[in-house]
């Protein structure tokens, strides 16, 4: 297995992340969501190589196969982590995907390492610009909301994970999008993650206020995210990000649920061709360039 060091503990243990370099060509970096590892970007690992792209995709602090740290659960430290990876590979012109919680580190690398080695940035289902209800963030999610979600991490763990995983890919009494399978396969991907990192995530990216960073966005910029999505609904997140980042291209995928790098696995791997600059296999560009 591949690993990154990126840094120490406070007890001078070498801290690594877990991560795969597949493909030669345009850089693309996939930072996964919470409380998954890189593995949930299967589809997109099967797929982007095939189009003239080396796309890395690594797994942060507490989660997966990566180091599991007691402390280090907040923004900086993981944008810190983040410009790590990509001063390790050296990587240059980058495009970096963040998917629902992966969205908080690119916004927070490009404002706290001004963009270094970036050339684009998408954000998919991402929990940027702020979920927190606040005064002056009204429209977002009340503090007890993540207490909640706190509170059943504590309590039981693995079942919590079950009944999230289910709305997590919009299953419900008729509607199953994924199987039974892809449910058990998200819950174990999710189950090794560390209980002190789950936690202590749940608050960095609920609380974490996302807006200005986002102002300091100049490079291209793409947001996709689900109309049905009930894990970061979209009026609190994707579709607010204009207002932050005007440049950017917005594509709403009508039905969606969070986890649509599986249920819209072919429209994303689309979406994000044609945004890195490369035709997919029926050559279309997505909807609202």
């Amino acid at each position: 297995m591949s690993y990154i060091k990126v840094g120490q503990d406070t007890n001078g243990q070498d801290i690594r992340l877990h991560y795969t370099d597949q493909g030669q060509g345009s850089p693309v970096v996939l930072i996964h969501g919470w409380p998954a590892s890189y593995e949930m970007w299967e589809y997109q690992l099967a797929e982007l190589p095939k189009h003239g792209n080396r796309v890395i995709a690594y797994t942060r602090r507490g989660f997966g196969q990566s180091t599991k740290t007691w402390e280090g659960h907040d923004y900086d430290t993981l944008a810190d982590d983040l410009k790590a990876v990509l001063d390790e590979l050296d990587l240059q012109d980058v495009t970096l995907v963040g998917f629902s919680m992966g969205g908080g580190e690119v916004a927070r690398y490009m404002s706290r390492h001004g963009g270094a080695r970036v050339g684009r940035v998408a954000f998919v289902a991402a929990v940027t610009p702020f979920l927190l209800q606040t005064d002056d963030n009204p429209d977002g999610a009340p503090k007890a909301t993540f207490d909640k979600m706190v509170e059943g991490i504590r309590k039981d763990r693995f079942d919590f994970l079950a009944t999230f995983g289910k709305q997590f890919f919009g299953v419900g009494t008729l509607s199953h999008p994924v199987s039974q399978a892809t449910l058990d396969w998200m819950q174990a991907m999710c189950q090794i993650a560390s209980p002190r990192a789950t936690e202590q995530d749940v608050y960095a990216f609920a609380a974490t206020d996302f807006r200005q960073d986002l102002k300091t966005i100049q490079v291209p910029t793409l947001v996709i995210h689900g109309s049905s999505d009930e894990t970061v609904p979209l009026k609190v997140s994707g579709g607010r990000m204009k207002q932050f980042v005007p440049h950017a291209q917005y594509l709403e995928y009508d039905g969606a649920p969070h986890g649509l790098f599986v249920t819209e696995k072919d429209r994303l791997n689309q979406d994000l061709l044609a945004f890195i600059g490369v035709q997919g296999a029926a050559g279309t560009a997505p909807r609202g360039y």
